[in-house]
């Protein structure tokens, strides 16, 4: 058997590969990240044995590549495709398909593939990695991902590179949006354990009362309707399992915690036998774990051992070199994944995101170049085009008022911060989801605030 290689060019640009037989039915299918099919409204099961054109409303035997191919046995190379997918829903596709000839008959096809997107489903690019390897561990970063012109991001980078090698815990500290996920990926593919699973759990999102058996597994018959079920701990052995909002925890589970990655061992929620886990523990919070610690919100003891390495990671409005840098950097990231082109940034809006203090960081940024390009009339993002609460953000001077008062650094912070809840809460209409967003907090951090300042 031989493959047409004469126009073989780039393919590394692909992310999907088809292999069909001699009537265009599908013997092999590799996506490198199975939720971007989930996303085109596919199974997995639903590819093998079928035929190419039955996934698409609008894919037919004349307009197919593939059987294109297969009729005339020539390559066809960077064929753009807009089809309709089983859901509706617009697809783009560039595809390169080559005729498999065996003793000069041709015995199929291979085809490789990439997939766009449209304003409609640009969400669908929050799982789309650039580096496709590293999706078979459940990840889509690598350090790579870590943009910085910043002293104190590069000397963050290269702590990482450092602390990969070893089996040490981590304990990640920063505002929401400031990368947390991407530093415990980045710590993961650099280490050994880079071909073993990298598991992620939000420990805020989750209901106390399933925490447990959601990290530690349940046994068949324990409680009503319990099966035995493996927890993410079971899931992770031999990787990485990294636990963000770490403070969500209660003290019991948090004692539960500790033990498990002291000893190495867990047990399954009703069950009677140890079970051995070979792990890598990484854990996040975005509360000052000192403070977590003073205000007994932490284990101490916990705190010791999960902080074996500590990572405070800087906010955004602390990295102002970085702020075209990413802008930057998400331009082409939209651009090349995206069926539109935004050739340029009208200097305005470069000011105004520079002015802005982005509570959210990082991925406020990501999320307002999103908007814009979805606002977007123009090959240009202009102010008009980016979230209103940015472009019409101001920075609060500090008021002669509050230096005439004699306050301490500290108090001036609390007043100012205390001022900014205050004004939150007032444009909501006291919604504490929408002014935590807001504020870029979680919703238990802003209740905190609001004890604090004696706010309700």
């Amino acid at each position: 058997m031989n493959i047409d290689v004469d126009s073989f060019k780039n393919l590394s640009d692909y992310d999907n590969i088809l292999v069909t037989d001699e009537n265009g039915m599908i013997i092999f299918y590799d996506l490198a990240d199975l939720s971007v099919l989930k996303v085109l409204g596919f199974r997995p099961e639903e590819f093998m044995g079928k035929h190419v054109t039955t996934f698409y409303r609008d894919l037919t035997l004349e307009n197919s590549t593939v059987m294109r191919v297969l009729k005339t046995g020539v390559a066809v190379c960077n064929v753009k495709q807009e089809l309709v997918n089983k859901n509706g829903d617009p697809i783009i596709s560039v595809n390169s398909t080559y005729p498999l000839i065996e003793d000069e008959k041709i015995i199929g096809t291979i085809e490789f593939s990439k997939h766009f997107f449209t304003k409609e489903n640009i969400q669908s690019l929050e799982k789309y990695a650039e580096h496709k390897i590293f999706r078979k561990n459940n990840t889509i970063y690598t350090i790579d991902n870590l943009i910085t012109a910043n002293a104190r991001m590069e000397a963050i980078k290269s702590k990482i590179a450092k602390i990969a090698k070893t089996g040490s815990t981590v304990l990640l500290y920063g505002r929401t949006g400031t990368g947390k996920e991407v530093v415990a990926q980045a710590i993961h593919n650099l280490s050994d354990r880079y071909e073993k699973p990298f598991i992620s759990l939000n420990c805020g999102a989750i209901p106390p009362t399933l925490l447990e058996s959601t990290l530690f597994g349940t046994t068949k018959g324990s409680f009503t309707g319990a099966e035995d079920t493996a927890g993410l701990f079971e899931q992770a052995d031999g990787g990485t399992l990294f636990l963000d909002e770490i403070n969500s925890l209660d003290m019991v589970l948090q004692v539960k915690l500790l033990k498990a990655i002291e000893e190495k061992t867990i047990r399954r929620v009703g069950g009677n036998k140890n079970i051995r886990v070979d792990i890598r523990v990484i854990s996040a919070t975005n509360e000052d774990p000192d403070m977590l610690v003073q205000e007994k919100r932490l284990r101490e003891d916990l705190f010791y051992r999960l902080g074996i390495v500590q990572i405070d990671l800087p906010n955004l409005e602390e990295r102002q070199e970085d702020i075209e840098i990413l802008l930057d950097y998400y331009i082409r990231f939209y651009n090349n994944n995206m069926n539109m082109y935004m050739e340029s940034v009208h200097p305005d809006v470069l000011l105004c995101f520079k002015r802005y203090a982005w509570p959210g960081n990082i991925r406020e940024l990501k999320n307002a170049i999103e908007t814009a390009y979805n606002n977007a009339s123009s090959n240009q993002i202009t102010l008009d085009d980016i979230p209103r609460r940015i472009r019409n953000y101001a920075v609060a001077p500090i008021s002669e008022n509050t230096v005439s008062k004699g306050l301490t650094l500290k108090d001036a912070v609390d007043e100012f911060e205390k001022g900014m809840i205050v004004s939150e809460l007032k444009l909501t209409n006291g919604k504490l989801a929408e002014t935590a967003r807001r504020l870029g907090l979680s919703k238990q951090s802003l209740k905190y605030k609001m004890d604090k300042y004696q706010l309700r």
